[in-house]
């Protein structure tokens, strides 16, 4: 760099450089809190859900639903904590020294509430299952037993969409 009278010359883009470094950095912070904003959103609508089920609970109620009810807000609660993590760290350590520190521990904590959403999707899935196939099906005894199985389909599906792009992508890379 060059400096005349007060006047910056650079030489090889070297503010460029700088500017550029600035702008991935800023992104970087952007993109991990919007996704954490999205996933705590997501699984407030959720925990909103479940916590108006347990105000209104139905009169065909029983006590297993209960317990799957009040496992699933537990379960949905700690996801909506460590998913509003990466915003409560952003806070307070920021300004940041290292962002590579910033971007592992919000992905830590993103990747933990991940499993406690997932549950709580599972279990959600499964009191609307049993209470709705009971509404549509009332004579039949084997609903409860036939509705675990049938909350898992979901999850299959998405399980083996996710093994199939990835089976593609390595056969592509290769």
């Amino acid at each position: 760099m060059i400096t005349i009278k007060g006047m910056e010359l650079t030489l090889s883009g070297e503010k460029e450089n700088n500017k550029n470094k600035e702008d991935t950095l800023i992104t970087d912070y952007n993109a991990i809190l919007r996704e954490s904003t999205l996933l705590t959103t997501v699984s407030g609508f959720i925990f909103g859900f479940l916590f108006n089920t347990t105000i209104n609970t139905p009169r065909n109620f029983t006590p297993i639903d209960g317990i799957i009810l009040l496992t699933a807000l537990f379960v949905s609660t700690c996801s909506v904590c460590l998913f509003v993590m990466p915003v409560v760290y952003h806070n307070l350590q920021y300004p940041y020294r290292d962002l590579e520190k910033f971007k592992r521990r919000s992905h830590n904590f993103i990747m933990f509430g991940l499993i406690p959403g997932a549950i709580t999707l599972y279990l959600g899935l499964l009191l609307g299952l049993k209470l709705g196939l009971k509404l549509s099906f009332p004579s039949v005894n084997y609903i409860d037993y036939l509705s675990p199985f049938l909350a898992l389909i979901p999850f299959v599906i998405v399980f083996i969409i996710f093994k199939e792009r990835k089976r593609r992508w390595l056969q592509y890379r290769h």
